[in-house]
C-alpha cells in the first residue's frame, strides 16, 4: 500500500509555485511505494523575514497538517528551514512530523565537524539560530552566508540563475576557506535549484535540506518510527475548529 508524505510550505504560494517546490524531488529518489503532496499555508506572510512572520507560520502550518492522520497521510513533513509548527503538530498527532532545519543540521554535523549555512538573506538569520538553538548545535555552525537577496516564493530561482548561481558559489568558497566549514547546508528550500551547480563546483558535502527532510521522513517510515508522546504530550481535547471559526471580539 502506498505511503502518503503531507509536506507542508509554511507560507501561502500559487498552485504552479508548489510545482516548482515538488521539483526538489528528482525521479531517482521517489518510491512507487511513497507519495508525496504538497500543500501550503492557507494564510501567513510571504517569506517568514521575521519572527512575526514566523509565528503566524506556526500556526497555519499547524492547521494545514491537523487532519494529516485522520485524512490518511502516513507523516507530515514542513518543508522549510524554520521548521515551522512542528513541535504543535507532533503533539497534535500520532504520525512521523518531521521539520527540514533540523534533520538538516544533524546529518551535517554527521558528516563533518563544522558546517556553514549558504543564505540568500540575511533577514532569514532568525530561524536558523531558533531551530540551531532548539537542536543544541549551534556550537557546530561555522557561519551562515547571506548573498543579500530577497527570495521569490512563486519563482524560486527560475530565471536568476545567471545572476545568483555565481554568488552562492562565491558565498560557499568563502564558507570552505575563510569560516573552516567542512560542509554545507543550502539555507532554504527555496534554493533548491542551485544544489546540483553548488555540488559540482565544490569538494564538501552540500546538503539539499528539503530532500535530506523527504529522506528522514522516509526512513522514519521504514524503521516504523515517529516521535515521543512523552516529549509531545497529545492535547487533552483538541479545538481543530479554532482556524474555522471567526473569534468576536467585544471592546469593554
Amino acid at each position: 500500500m502506498t505511503k502518503r508524505i503531507k509536506m507542508i510550505v509554511p507560507v501561502p504560494v500559487p498552485a504552479p509555485a508548489l510545482q516548482v517546490f515538488a521539483a526538489q524531488f528528482p525521479a531517482q529518489f521517489q518510491r512507487p511505494d511513497l507519495s508525496v503532496e504538497f500543500c501550503c499555508a492557507a494564510r501567513g506572510g510571504s517569506a517568514l523575514d521575521s519572527v512575526y512572520e514566523g509565528t503566524i507560520a506556526d500556526a497555519f502550518c499547524l492547521d494545514a497538517g491537523l487532519q494529516a492522520e485522520e485524512d490518511g497521510f502516513s507523516a507530515v513533513c514542513v518543508n522549510s528551514m524554520s521548521d515551522s509548527g512542528v513541535a504543535a503538530l507532533r503533539s497534535r498527532l500520532a504520525i512521523p512530523v518531521l521539520g527540514t532545519a533540523a534533520p538538516t543540521y544533524h546529518l551535517a554535523s554527521q558528516l563533518g565537524r563544522r558546517f556553514s549555512i549558504i543564505s540568500m538573506w540575511d533577514r532569514w538569520n532568525w530561524l536558523y539560530n531558533k531551530v540551531l538553538a532548539e537542536t543544541g548545535l549551534s556550537a557546530r555552525l561555522a557561519s551562515v552566508r547571506s548573498i543579500g537577496v530577497a527570495p521569490d516564493t512563486a519563482e524560486l530561482l527560475s530565471g536568476k540563475e545567471d545572476i545568483v548561481f555565481p554568488q552562492l558559489l562565491d558565498a560557499a568558497r568563502r564558507a570552505v576557506e575563510e569560516d573552516g566549514a567542512d560542509v554545507l547546508v543550502l539555507g532554504s528550500t527555496t534554493m533548491h535549484q542551485s544544489h546540483a551547480f553548488l555540488q559540482e563546483q565544490l569538494d564538501v558535502p552540500v546538503l539539499n535540506p528539503g530532500l535530506v527532510a523527504f529522506k528522514a521522513c522516509e526512513a522514519l517510515l521504514d524503521l516504523g518510527l515517529s516521535h515521543s508522546k512523552r516529549a509531545y504530550q497529545a492535547p487533552r481535547q483538541t479545538i481543530d475548529q479554532v482556524f474555522r471559526t471567526e473569534a468576536a471580539c467585544n471592546a469593554s
